[in-house]
């Protein structure tokens, strides 16, 4: 694998004090995986402006241990367009230039941790090929799960006086907050969230707080409006390509539904890589920076919980879903081998939780890839979906057949230039390896599949499922043969039916 390396990510890994500790788990993936690193013309220009002799010299040596890209830099038609729209500065233009070698395939990938660098391969069609450091890892412990270092064990409601404040995944916090170490241990009855390796040490760890509508906000500035709030006292996520953000994104989304909140808050720094990410992460699933606390010099983000639907971008409104416009409701069978694999949250009685640890990316994160080759594809954005795991072998379908989650669409994807590209589309959400998705791609020439891209919204508890001896009963499905081959479309008065048969909590539907 040809890999170009950003600038900044080439001077992060070069100095002489560590700046970001991320880019060493970076660069042993690299290794691992025997990819080659490239770096740009562009690079050794941008090095060669440093006014330090002694360091520009020391850089220089340090960059023979790459391999330099031989390149015109004359960029793509198509890169001009981008070009035109996005780049303001002379920086733009040379962020360009790495992003066209991606375009026109003279490397695999490139590795940037630069915003702007994302949102100009999204126009151009290539996000699949261009990461952050934490995607990067996210796509190698994937793709070579024979080489990773631990397993990550399932994410567990604890205490704070049954964590180790000796562990070093506490040495940030101890730095940041002097009263740190006595704030946790007067903790100690307090719940929390934590997910940690099979040696013991924590990878993500999240404490939640229910804040009244008399809380004192007075070191918030601007000062909150009274308002029941769901608070993010402590939460962090080491950078391990497993997206325990996502997964712990989906206990804050939770507790915020189960709390009947108005508003989620975080008081968050912004001065380290780690924390960056996390502020990045916020963002993508609609918090947004509102304030500063004046004691600390945090920024304040909040994320409105009011009810409320986002057509353009449901995660910015997640977890809420919304029957009150014209999107389809599919019922969309699953089979049990991957059922639980997908969708762990929906795992049932007779499945042991120890066999679904949250060890692969696909199982914790909230965004997930089904592929179908369903005869029905009229499939859109925001269109509710119900997964229907299938029967188990040689037990009888009325009872072993049942509803157990509900999602909805971000985007449906038919149109791949290829195997490759169809592979890669599905790689990070999809529980499939890629022999089995080359499998997938090459049953039949004349129906290639197709994929759903979901979030998943809400998961059956015991108790609530339907199974299909009660769908059939209510008349949801009719006991045809092959009715549930594909994606089966209902009206909105049958997945009522549904949702009044399970007497879920309804707090997340938007009539």
């Amino acid at each position: 694998m040809k890999v170009l390396l950003d600038t900044n990510i080439i001077i992060h890994r070069e100095t002489d004090k560590v700046i970001n500790e991320d880019i060493g788990k970076l660069f042993n993936w690299l290794d691992k995986i025997k990819a080659d690193k490239y770096i740009h013309p562009v690079t050794e220009r941008e090095i060669n402006k440093l006014k330090d002799k002694q360091q520009k010299k020391t850089f220089n040596i340090k960059l023979e241990s790459y391999t330099k890209l031989v390149t015109k830099e004359q960029l793509d038609n198509e890169v001009k367009k981008i070009t035109e729209k996005y780049d303001n500065n002379d920086k733009d233009k040379n962020d360009s230039l790495l992003l066209n070698e991606v375009y026109i395939g003279t490397v695999d990938c490139l590795i940037t941790e630069d915003k702007k660098i994302h949102k100009k391969a999204n126009a151009l069609g290539i996000s699949d090929k261009v990461f952050t450091i934490e995607q990067f890892i996210e796509k190698s412990a994937t793709e070579h799960p024979d080489l990773l270092d631990y397993k990550v064990l399932s994410v567990q409601k604890s205490y704070f006086g049954q964590e180790n404040l000796n562990d070093p995944f506490f040495n940030t916090f101890k730095e940041d907050y002097t009263e740190f170490e006595s704030w946790f241990r007067k903790k100690s009855n307090e719940p929390i969230y934590v997910s940690k390796n099979e040696n013991g040490n924590i990878l993500a760890f999240l404490y939640l707080k229910v804040e009244g509508v008399n809380e004192n906000y007075s070191d918030i500035e601007p000062v909150f409006k009274p308002k029941k709030r769901l608070k993010i006292g402590t939460f962090k996520v080491a950078l391990n390509g497993f997206r325990l953000g996502e997964r712990f994104l989906k206990i804050i989304f939770d507790n915020a539904l189960k709390q009947k909140v108005e508003e989620i808050y975080v008081t968050i720094f912004e001065k380290r890589d780690e924390q960056k990410r996390l502020i990045n992460l916020l963002e993508d699933w609609g918090f947004i920076k509102s304030g500063t606390k004046k004691s600390t010099g945090e920024i304040v983000m909040i994320r409105n919980f009011v009810k409320s639907f986002n057509i353009a971008n449901p995660k910015l409104s997640y977890p809420f879903i919304s029957l009150n416009k014209g999107n389809k409701i599919f019922i969309v069978p699953i089979w049990p081998d991957y059922h639980t694999e997908l969708l762990p949250d929906s795992r049932l009685q007779t499945e042991s939780p120890n066999d679904f640890k949250e060890d692969k990316p696909h199982r914790n994160a909230i965004s997930k890839v089904y592929i179908s080759r369903s005869i029905e594809r009229n499939v859109n954005k925001d269109d509710i979906l119900l997964f229907y795991r299938t029967a188990e072998k040689d037990k009888p379908a009325k009872y072993t057949a049942v509803i157990t989650t509900i999602g909805i669409v971000e985007e449906m994807i038919s149109n791949f230039k290829d195997e490759n590209d169809f592979i890669s589309k599905c790689r990070k959400r999809s529980v499939f390896s890629d022999d089995e998705l080359k499998k997938w791609w090459n049953y039949n020439f004349y129906n290639r599949p197709f994929i759903i891209n979901f979030l998943h919204v809400y998961s059956f508890r015991q108790g609530e499922r339907v199974i299909r001896k009660r769908l059939l009963e209510l008349g949801l499905l009719t006991g045809e043969e092959n009715e549930l081959r594909g994606l089966k479309p209902i009206s909105k008065e049958d997945f009522l039916k549904i949702i009044k048969e399970a007497k879920i909590d309804e707090s997340f539907i938007i009539y």
